[in-house]
Parts: structure tokens; C-alpha cells; sequence
């Protein structure tokens, strides 16, 4: 069985793996140079960071086919720390950062993702297909007539070439065909090299130049914790989505230390910490990419590209690098959640909305899943509160009232729990409640039903309580103040 799996992740259909890869590659570039100027860094370090992270995760991830790099949800948590301290800091908090990341895989905390409900991963995937189109929009606002033509070539080809071929990725064609064209008819485009200085040389191993005391972990800790959690969160929510596209299982627990692993090889290689690209994954699962070869050649891919191939690259038209965003944008938007937001029920539809729209207006992944996940624990906690249901049976010949209870008795439903009894109907009665159909889940809970065995008792009410659960019972027995 572990042969198969390595024979799947390495051996099964190299070519495609490696050609899905180097589509990845391409989407990559003009991503991580514009996240390399969020987080105030020069490109180089985010393209460092993307070969070094790329190379690494190949072999220590959870995910396999799964893109990591420089993202931006990272550089918008790592910038104010370089603003204030320094590009060195940065890579300590990044260090630190991965070492979190790791503790968290060993202690088994991927089984978090569980919490994440659909409704909050389709708006992940949306939100996030919206900001890939989003950052696009400086490339092609503004433009002249060569650059929207140069740009529409582009998607006419990676949309019309499929059709001739499917031996070759259509993006990989639409940059080798605009490149060409773009050299031999000199036209006045924006190209890779106007983005910003590109590395000429391999990343060196260098330990942060930071001073080790309590000052330096004081001023990092902060922002490390919140690299360390934004990545992780963003490449859970990767991963998944993989899931769902591939129909295969992954190790959460695997990629929360393989991240770690990555981040912290990256920042003692001159890297920025990064996660998973969900852009750029979708775009090498579209194309083939299945295993860990394409993850791993993504990587490798990047650093020939710009070091061994740079005057080449640096001649890539920009609109074509746009052109295959914009249809990763396309391609990773779900456009059946437009048709099912009115049909699915209201509160999974607000759930997902809400996700899109927070993460849209804040450009913060990180924040608009922890809405969503919030909205679902409370949507989720107020139907189970509802679902209680207490019957009320008299027998006056026998002098006696039957409360039945059946539901979940918790802290959203305990103050239903206590409205449903009233004293003054069970004046002059005994009193039993059957609690058979019920479940008490925590001290609210058990402070309702004292209360209520109070009341009764207080106005001279003799009150049984039944059908207590296992369970139930030992957590009455240890908190009720009533016998």
C-alpha cells in the first residue's frame, strides 16, 4: 500500500504532472511579486520564499497536487512588522511562525477543520475567486488598446486551444504564443521585468539577524501567532477544496507540520512565511496535477524561470500572466452557489454570504472563514435550542403533573427549559419530570433545572425528576446545589 501511494504521488503520469506545474508556476509569479509589495518586501524574497516553501512541502505536506507560496493573506499579517522592525524580524517571526505550525500538526489539531462547514468553504472559494479578479483589475484598468488586445488574445487562446489540443496546457501555449508575438512585433507592453528586480542568484542559508533575547521574542510573537494561524487556515481550506476536486482524502495533521516545516526552511533561506494558494491549486488540478511531482516541479520550475531563464521570463507580457488569472478566477468560483444560495435553507445561504462578503471587503481569508464558522456555530446552536419540547400531561385523579421533557437542554435552550413550567398549574399536584427524551450538556443547563426543582419546592410543590441519563446524572450530581 505505501508503494502504490508513492508510485501515485511520483511516478503516475510524470509529464502531465510536470506540465500542470508549470502552469501553476506561471500563476504564481505576478501573485507573489504584488504580495511581495504588500508586505513591504523586495520580490526577490517572495520568490524565494515560493521555490523554497514549493520544494519543501513536496515532500512533507499532507495534501498532495497542492500549491504553496507566498500569499497574501501572510504578507498582509507580516507587514506592519517589517514596517516597524525590519526585513530580519520578518524572518524570525516567520521561524517562529513554522514552529507553531509544526507543534500544531504533532498535537493532532487539524481535526479543527471539522468545524468548517460547507456553507463557509464555498465562500472561502468564492471570496477568494473574487480577490484573484480583484488584483488583476491594476493590470487592466488603465490600459491602452494593445494591452486589452494582448489580454483578450490570451483568453481566447486558453479557452479555444483545448479544442486543437490537450497535450499542452492552453496557458502555457497563450504565454509561449504572446511572449513570441510580443518580442518579434516589439509592442509597447508591460512586461515581467517592469514588475519589479527578479533574483540572479540561488537563495542562501542565513540564520535571522536578530538579537536572541526576550526583547526579540517579545516584539515577534505577536505577529508570528498570526502568520502561523492565518496560514494554517488558509491551507486547511485548500486542502479541502482538493478534496472535493480530486475526491481524495488528505492528512490535515501532515500539512499543518509540512507548512511548518516550509515556513521555517523558507525564512532561514531569505523567505517571507507562506501557505496554500488556492488560485494556483485549482489551476494545476484543472490541468492534471495529481501528485507530489507537480507540487514539487511548481516549485523548481520557479527558480530556473527566474534565475537560469530570466531574460526570457522577463519578457513575458503581463496581460498574458492576467489572462490566466483572470480564468483561474473563473475556474475557481462556484457558479452553481448562485443558483442554490435561494434554495438551499436560509441561514447555510447567510452563512456562505457573509463569508464572501467579510473576506471580500476586508482582504482577509482568515477573517471572513472565522465569521462564517461563528455564523454556523451560532445558526447551528439556535435550531438545536429549538428543537426542545416539553409536553405537559395532568392526572388530577391522581393528584399529580407530568412534564416530558425531550430535546437538548443547553445554554441556548435553557431559558425555554425554565418558561415551560408554570407553577400555578401544578398548584395542589405532585410533580414529575420526565427528562428520558433529554439531554443535560452543561452548568446552565443544570442551573435551569435546579431552579425549577427550587420554584416547585419554594411554593410547597413535592417535584421527582426521571429518566436522567447516565451522563446527565453525573453532571447533575456534581454541579446541582439541589438534591
Amino acid at each position: 500500500m505505501q508503494f502504490q501511494s508513492i508510485r501515485r504521488d511520483w511516478s503516475a503520469n510524470p509529464m502531465r504532472e510536470m506540465l500542470a506545474g508549470a502552469v501553476a508556476t506561471f500563476a504564481l509569479i505576478p501573485e507573489v511579486i504584488a504580495f511581495s509589495f504588500v508586505a513591504g518586501v523586495d520580490p526577490q524574497v517572495g520568490l524565494f520564499a515560493s521555490f523554497v516553501i514549493g520544494i519543501v512541502i513536496a515532500f512533507t505536506g499532507g495534501r498532495s497536487a497542492m500549491i504553496s507560496a507566498a500569499a497574501g493573506s501572510v504578507a498582509l499579517v507580516a507587514a506592519p512588522l517589517v514596517h516597524t522592525h525590519g526585513l530580519p524580524y520578518l524572518f524570525a517571526a516567520g521561524l517562529l511562525a513554522g514552529m507553531i505550525q509544526i507543534l500544531f500538526g504533532l498535537l493532532r489539531l487539524g481535526v479543527l477543520m471539522r468545524f468548517v462547514s460547507k456553507s463557509v468553504r464555498t465562500g472561502f472559494v468564492n471570496a477568494l475567486a473574487i480577490l484573484i479578479f480583484w488584483a488583476q483589475m491594476p493590470h487592466i484598468i488603465g490600459g491602452d488598446w494593445i494591452a486589452y488586445s494582448v489580454l483578450a488574445a490570451g483568453l481566447a487562446i486558453i479557452y479555444v486551444a483545448p479544442r486543437i489540443t490537450t497535450s499542452i496546457p492552453s496557458p502555457l501555449i497563450c504565454i509561449l504564443i504572446l511572449t513570441t508575438a510580443s518580442v518579434t512585433l516589439h509592442l509597447p507592453v508591460q512586461t515581467v521585468a517592469d514588475l519589479g528586480q527578479l533574483p540572479d542568484s540561488l537563495p542562501i542559508f542565513s540564520w535571522p539577524a536578530v538579537p536572541l533575547t526576550l526583547e526579540t521574542l517579545t516584539i515577534i510573537a505577536g505577529p508570528a501567532l498570526a502568520i502561523a494561524m492565518v496560514g494554517l487556515l488558509e491551507s486547511m481550506m485548500t486542502a479541502s477544496v482538493v478534496d472535493d476536486l480530486t475526491d481524495t482524502p488528505s492528512s490535515k495533521n501532515r500539512e499543518c507540520t509540512g507548512l511548518g516545516i516550509a515556513n521555517a526552511a523558507s525564512s532561514l533561506f531569505g523567505g517571507i512565511a507562506g501557505c496554500g494558494m488556492i488560485g494556483q491549486t485549482v489551476s494545476n488540478v484543472k490541468y492534471g496535477g495529481r501528485g507530489r511531482l507537480s507540487t514539487l516541479f511548481a516549485g523548481a520550475f520557479l527558480l530556473v524561470l527566474m534565475v537560469l531563464l530570466k531574460p526570457w521570463v522577463s519578457q513575458v507580457p503581463v496581460a498574458a500572466l492576467v489572462a490566466i488569472m483572470v480564468m483561474v478566477s473563473i475556474d475557481t468560483f462556484d457558479w452553481s452557489s448562485l443558483r442554490t444560495v435561494v434554495i438551499h435553507p436560509k441561514m447555510s445561504s447567510t452563512v456562505m454570504v457573509a463569508t464572501v462578503v467579510v473576506t471580500v471587503f476586508s482582504s482577509n481569508l482568515a477573517l471572513g472563514v472565522t465569521v462564517g464558522v461563528l455564523l454556523s456555530g451560532v445558526f447551528f446552536t439556535l435550531k438545536v435550542a429549538r428543537l426542545l419540547r416539553i409536553d405537559v400531561d395532568s392526572d388530577k385523579a391522581a393528584g399529580r403533573q407530568i412534564y416530558r421533557v425531550s430535546g437538548q437542554v443547553f445554554f441556548a435552550s435553557a431559558d425555554a427549559f425554565i418558561e415551560s413550567f408554570d407553577i400555578q398549574d401544578a398548584h395542589g399536584m405532585a410533580v414529575t419530570v420526565d427528562v428520558s427524551q433529554a439531554h443535560f450538556w452543561d452548568i446552565t443547563a443544570v442551573a435551569a433545572l435546579d431552579k425549577i426543582v427550587q420554584r416547585f419546592r419554594a411554593h410547597g410543590v413535592a417535584v421527582d425528576v426521571t429518566g436522567l441519563n447516565q451522563a446527565s446524572t453525573r453532571l447533575i450530581e456534581r454541579l446541582a446545589t439541589t438534591g
